[in-house]
């Protein structure tokens, strides 16, 4: 960041008539403030109060919208222009578009920044006698409701200036001609062109350039290097400590739900991961232990928090408040801004690959028989016909056929741990 910035010392008076320069100073400065973010965030204090917050969705955009998209809008005016041999088309709109996707970026990020915080610090709010300030997780969501207005708007200006970029790069392309060649001469590097003696690493590098095999054998064992030695001691470790599970596998009706659960993303808007603070003790129960996902491939740990997190809901509510919950969520939680999944009632739920899912969690090292694996439809239609039945003595019509079913009996397992069952 600062090389980017301190190159353009003294050539401010360019940055403020050139629209590409504008987007370069942006990018730059938001690549800056995002990987300062990084390192902030391994801090376990910082981390405590910003994890599963909308915190980390603006800092993500921060590098969306900032870094990554005014870089690629700069690149884009630059090299269009010089491809179809004109002129850009509009500087002024380039100029709009600066404006609008600078504006829309800021209102996108500085609201979820603080929105971040109003969630972390009210969730982490506890009274002196013990209770939590803010005890119903909605009054959360609730207050930061506007900010997610104000993030759509920002949204949409952004959108709205990539529209004008499209419509100015179009009209360039139309008024020009394709190069068809590259120039013959052209700089090797911008160090070298200036007159400045290259390093050891450009000189490398560009060499590399010129052999493509070796250059991608270089290229993957780099990347892999860091994925390597982050893989293997944690397979090290399985084998000289392995994790004692805690639960008991998936039943296959469970197991269908949980990739309905996956399927419509309520992992994106709930977490499955109980952390070791008072706050969440007091909110959801005991913290999450190892144990407890053993039997889960993927995980479902999540990364932020619209809803409550679920990994203790199993057992907290009867069947028919999932039931309602699911076909309208007002109706059991007043505010809520949880889409309605009204159609799993009627949706037949499909057993199809019920066996060959099991097959698979075995082969994953889930401790299924293989009478398990034959008799997984028996089983599953069995544990769906006695929440259907539940359901029903409650005054709910429900269907035992039904995906809404299968999601019920997957929730109704979270957090259940083997000496609770006994």
């Amino acid at each position: 960041m600062l090389n980017g910035l301190l190159t353009l010392r003294g050539a401010w008076d360019v940055v403020r008539q050139d629209p590409i320069l504008k987007f370069m100073v942006v990018a730059v400065t938001s690549y800056g403030m995002v990987t300062f973010e990084g390192p902030m965030m391994s801090l376990k204090s910082f981390n405590g109060l910003v994890h599963y917050t909308d915190y980390i969705v603006g800092h993500v955009h921060n590098g969306a919208l900032g870094w990554n998209g005014m870089l690629t809008f700069g690149i884009l005016y630059w090299m269009l222009p010089r491809i179809y041999q004109t002129r850009l088309y509009s500087v002024s709109l380039a100029n709009a578009h600066f404006w609008l996707a600078t504006l829309g970026m800021v209102l996108y990020v500085i609201s979820m920044y603080f929105s971040g915080f109003v969630q972390g610090l009210m969730w982490k709010q506890v009274e002196p006698d013990g209770f939590l300030t803010y005890r119903d997780f909605l009054e959360t969501v609730i207050h930061i409701v506007p900010l997610y207005w104000i993030r759509a708007l920002g949204g949409v200006i952004y959108i709205l200036g990539v529209l004008i970029m499209i419509y100015n790069l179009v009209k360039t392309m139309s008024q020009g001609k394709l190069l068809e060649q590259e120039p013959a001469q052209v700089p090797q590097s911008i160090v070298e062109f200036e007159g400045h003696p290259e390093s050891i690493f450009a000189v490398v590098h560009r060499n590399l350039e010129k052999m493509p095999i070796p250059f991608i054998v270089a290229t993957f064992v780099a990347a892999a290097a860091g994925g390597i030695l982050e893989l293997v001691p944690a397979v090290l470790l399985e084998k000289i400590a392995p994790t004692q599970a805690l639960v008991t596998p998936y039943r296959p009706l469970e197991l269908e739900g949980r990739d309905i659960y996956v399927r419509e993303g309520c992992y994106t808007c709930h977490s499955q991961m109980v952390r070791p603070f008072i706050s969440e003790k007091i909110r959801y129960g005991d913290p999450s232990l190892a144990g407890e996902f053993v039997y889960d491939h993927p995980f479902q740990w999540g990364s932020k928090r619209i809803g409550p997190d679920l990994h203790r809901v199993g057992g907290k509510y009867s069947n028919a408040w999932h039931y309602n919950h699911m076909v309208d969520p007002t109706s059991t939680s007043p505010g809520s801004i949880m889409p309605a999944y009204a159609f799993m009632a009627e949706r037949a739920l499909d057993t199809s690959l019920t066996k060959r899912k099991l097959e698979v969690m075995s082969m994953l090292g889930v401790p299924y028989t293989q009478e398990n694996i034959d008799q997984a439809v028996t089983d599953l239609k069995q544990q769906a016909e006695e929440i259907a039945l539940d359901l029903q003595s409650n005054g709910v019509a429900a269907l035992a056929d039904t995906e809404i079913i299968a999601l019920i009996a997957y929730l109704q397992k979270l957090g259940i741990r083997i000496e609770e069952k006994k």
